[in-house]
């Protein structure tokens, strides 16, 4: 989320706007769209969130977690956001970093300022600067000024928003200068020309205006032109220049629109409702009162999602004054009494000036003199109190003091450049005569640097290659050794397996204790167990001719469909399930490739799906014709196997091995060395499988 210039209120997200549909507005509708579309999204943050305070946290996880929700609920639910607010202070006093509880104590400001409770906002925020001046915090110092004068402009006290905003300024100019304390002077910088927007100086404000949006483009701030053109066009309304004014602001509106659908939940939403409402009155001023009506409605819908009385009440004001204008003059005095009773509650002396004008003029309408003077005075009263000579007067010497000491600064820092600038100079014909020094012994030095440098560099790059050498040997010496403690353990447990059956066979006979029945049984058995051994002996013997690189292949033209009806006859004798072996290879596929290790390969990968597939199964072996190669495939329909253990087949240094569906053993060997012969040959392998519904094994060989 990104801070912007104009109103102090930077940090916080909305959580989304309701407008209805009203005639000449649909542009607005369109305008909020990209608003509503975080609106899920935030929900769900905040959702999160809330449950994550019933766990333990720590008192500044919590801290950070309440400030967080106060910030999400801010712009939506008023009670739930200070609800948070409050508690992110009280548990800010517990803990001993005085940056947790200046944070809370500051946010807990914004959003009474948010709702229109200006007083509080200053209370709370002014504690968070004293916080900050025992901190010594130049920036937070210079931020909780800036805070604090913003809220008195809100206010109308203009004279207190002139010196606190001042002091910000100054304070953050004198600072670290980092990013943030730039972007809360242009911040200052912005809401000073609001304050002598105030006071009539237009051409003062927007000298400071354009000044602001220059830094808000060269601090990448990319919603100060939205809050820019929003406070030209209220100058211009003040003109009564009421053409332009509707066109800046609703180009403030637009270029806050093409910001939200880049970044939804971007805070220059916040600026919309005020600018709907200057639209309205420029409208009202304009005798359109259809759609100053609607544009007030409009500014409502947001300001009632939010909870902000002084928005509600100025928009009452505004619909009373269009109500006025054509003589309803029952559901003017409503709403304007309303905005009135507001304005008085949350100590808004500027609205309650406005409210007490127009209903002054209301009544002077009905005739009723009496009411009217009695506004009129109180109108007057408060004018004075804002607007008296002594403020005004104050406000100026502010204003004096402030170029005075500006001019000052920029004297005594014209000063300081050129005490700088004489200082370099001297160091520069010092360095010019250490130079020629310098020099003269580089230039001795640098041949014989650069000899040695790449007589160093060559010896440098044997000695990485011998180390690369030693380290890659030794990775491949550490993986072999791996497999092969892995492998010995596998063949000291199925070697010892068929021996201790044949000697347990043989005891039994030599004593008797097998019947003559059950010994076909007993042989079936130890056969499987057998044949078992004598795969696992000969896929062995050919891993370890392959890792001692003793096993020579030699190309030649083979006929794929002979080596498959070999294997099928050879395998169709030794297992012992009902499994049909089908080879659809085409008598015409000739490979170039090693004939013996083609023929392990489809050995093993057939011994491999009888070994997964149940009694009444189907293996089928095919190949197909694609540019170059031939396509070999074993497509069995058994068990299959699950995406986990289709990664950890070819796996070399941990091969995969489980038993098949008749209780049959293996290594995970054949596999490994499917892949080395294949890879061997030119070719590739890979599987493909469902569990439940089989698996197809791919290999590809050259054409011969």
């Amino acid at each position: 989320m990104s801070d912007n210039i104009g109103y102090v209120v930077r940090n916080i997200e909305i959580n989304g706007l309701f407008m209805k549909p009203f005639i000449h507005i649909t542009v607005l509708f369109l305008l909020l769209v990209p608003g509503l579309t975080g609106y899920a999204q935030r929900a769900s943050t905040a959702d999160s969130l809330e449950n994550s305070l019933k766990d333990t946290l720590h008192d500044t996880v919590r801290i950070k977690t309440l400030v967080e929700l106060s910030q999400l609920y801010a712009l939506s639910n008023f009670n739930k956001a200070s609800t948070y607010a409050l508690e992110a202070i009280k548990f800010a006093e517990k803990v001993e970093a005085p940056q947790f509880r200046y944070k809370s104590l500051q946010n807990y400001a914004l959003i009474n300022n948010l709702s229109g409770d200006f007083s509080t906002a200053i209370k709370y925020e002014t504690e968070a600067l004293q916080i900050a001046i025992a901190m010594t915090d130049t920036t937070s110092i210079g931020l909780a000024y800036s805070n604090i004068g913003n809220y008195y402009h809100e206010m109308g006290v203009y004279d207190e928003a002139y010196f606190y905003l001042t002091r910000s300024y100054r304070i953050l100019q004198h600072g670290n200068m980092n990013g943030s304390d730039s972007l809360y002077m242009n911040i200052a910088l912005h809401n000073l020309g609001r304050v002598f927007k105030e006071m009539g100086q237009y051409e003062t404000a927007l000298g400071h205006l354009r000044i602001s949006y220059k830094m808000s483009q060269l601090l990448n701030d990319k919603a100060g032109y939205a809050y820019f053109l929003d406070e030209v066009g209220d100058v211009k309304l003040r003109n009564h220049q009421y053409d332009s004014a509707v066109y800046y602001l609703l180009k403030a509106t637009a270029e806050a629109k093409k910001l939200l659908q880049a970044e939804p939940g971007n805070i220059v939403v916040e600026v919309l409702p005020k600018t709907l409402s200057k639209i309205a009155l420029a409208y009202l001023h304009k005798q359109q009162y259809e759609a100053a009506l609607a544009y007030y409605d409009s500014a409502m819908n947001i300001h009632q999602a939010t909870g902000n009385q002084f928005g509600i009440a100025d928009v009452e004001l505004g619909r009373g004054m269009v109500f006025a204008r054509q003589a309803n003059f029952t559901e003017a005095e409503r709403l304007m009494t309303k905005a009135l009773g507001i304005g008085q509650s949350i100590n808004a002396r500027l609205l309650q000036i406005k409210c007490h004008d127009q209903l002054s003029a209301l009544y002077e309408k009905r005739g009723e003199f009496e009411k009217a003077l009695r506004h009129n005075r109180q109108h007057q009263q408060l004018r004075d109190s804002i607007f008296s000579q002594g403020m005004q007067q104050k406000f100026f010497r502010d204003q004096l003091r402030f170029e005075t000491e500006e001019k000052d600064d920029q004297i005594a820092s014209l000063m300081r450049i050129e005490q700088i600038r004489a200082s370099e100079i001297r160091k520069q014909e010092i360095i010019r005569n250490i130079l020629v020094v310098v020099v003269a012994l580089t230039a001795i030095l640098l041949v014989t640097v650069y000899r040695s440098g790449q007589r160093r560099k060559r010896i440098n790059s044997l000695l990485l290659q011998h180390q690369e050498e030693m380290e890659k040997r030794s990775q491949e010496l550490e993986q072999l050794n791996k497999v092969k403690d892995k492998f010995f353990s596998i063949i000291s447990h199925d070697l010892r397996s068929p021996v201790n059956a044949l000697a347990g066979l043989l005891d039994l006979l030599d004593k008797g204790a097998i019947k003559p029945e059950e010994l076909p049984m007993a042989l079936k058995e130890l056969r499987t167990r057998f044949n078992h051994t004598r795969t696992l002996l000969n896929n062995l013997l050919d891993w370890t001719l392959l890792q001692m690189d003793k096993l020579n292949l030699q190309a030649a033209k083979i006929s794929l469909h002979a080596l498959v009806e070999e294997n099928i006859a050879l395998l169709t004798s030794l297992h012992q399930k009902n499994i049909k072996l089908i080879n659809n290879v085409s008598p015409l596929a000739y490979a170039l490739a090693d004939s013996n290790t083609i023929n392990l390969v489809i050995r093993n990968l057939l011994t491999n799906a009888l070994k997964f597939t149940n009694d009444g199964g189907e293996i089928v072996i095919g190949a197909e014709e694609k540019n170059n190669e031939w396509i070999m495939f074993v497509r069995d329909n058994g068990v299959g196997m699950s995406a986990e253990v289709r990664n950890m087949l070819f796996d070399k240094i941990n091969p995969y091995s489980t038993r098949g569906t008749a209780n049959e053993k293996g290594t995970g060997l054949g596999l490994i060395l499917c892949k080395e012969f294949v890879e061997k040959n030119n070719g590739r392998i890979w599987v493909e499988s469902e569990e439940g519904k089989g698996s197809t094994f791919w290999f590809s060989l050259p054409k011969a």
